[in-house]
């Protein structure tokens, strides 16, 4: 299954702006967000050293990633593009 893994952590202010975006995203694909201080396992398996951190995983298996805010059209974009 094609999805995204949300990268995020309570104190960082870009996942701040990044998350209600992410909602609108969950409503058209699939979004597992994940808190870097609390799933530290899963934060070191895709190496994710800055949030917010977006990966695109299908089936497990990282296809693509993006860190940053990007506005919800991009971020469907490059769901449906890779």
């Amino acid at each position: 299954m094609k999805g995204f893994i949300y990268f995020s952590a309570e104190w960082c202010q870009p996942c701040k702006a990044l998350g209600p975006i992410m909602e609108q995203v969950a409503k058209q694909v699939p979004v597992n967000k994940v808190n870097v201080d609390y799933e530290v396992t899963l934060t070191k398996q895709y190496n994710v050293t800055s949030v917010p951190t977006v990966v695109l995983v299908d089936n497990g298996v990282e296809k693509a990633r993006f860190t940053g805010v990007k506005p919800i059209n991009d971020i469907v974009n490059f769901f449906n593009n890779n």
